[in-house]
């Protein structure tokens, strides 16, 4: 009977922790050491409750290595949960991502479109230009998976 009862306690001691602290997903981005929209969007990122581990390192080489195509680049590449992430991602889209799991490479916002998160704010004049999150099968080929209009 001791020996069952300490496996339970010990198994409520193991588990505990896991019920204390909730797990945040961790994204890990690549971006250039001197670029302040990459550090905007990281700071979007944390804010929305990711951990963030950043490599100043440039991106071309990591947009390359997680499969994103060369046309929907943009100034960061970043990875969570086995997808890739490329450019301004709103995080309410990395959730959701998360959340339905596709079968994809991941996510892009090609270019820098002022109003994404990290080209937002009062620096841009609160513009918001139209722009869509896209969807990237591991083929190349990519689809509309959120508009922001």
């Amino acid at each position: 009977m001791q020996r069952r009862q300490w496996l339970a306690g010990a198994l409520i001691f193991v588990t505990a922790g896991a019920w204390a602290k909730p797990i945040r997903p961790l994204v890990e981005v690549w971006k250039d050491p001197l670029c302040g929209c990459c550090k905007d969007w990281v700071a979007h990122m944390e804010k929305a409750g990711f951990d963030v581990r950043v490599h100043e390192t440039g991106n071309a080489d990591a947009r390359k290595r997680l499969g994103i195509p060369g046309k929907l680049g943009s100034c960061h590449t970043a990875s969570v949960g086995g997808y890739a992430l490329e450019g301004h991602v709103p995080a309410r889209e990395v959730q959701r991502l998360l959340k339905e799991k596709p079968l994809a490479v991941g996510l892009a916002v090609p270019g820098m479109p002022v109003g994404s998160p990290g080209m937002d704010g009062p620096a841009y004049g609160n513009r918001r230009d139209p722009h869509d999150v896209l969807l990237v099968k591991a083929d190349g080929h990519s689809m509309v998976y959120q508009s922001y209009r």
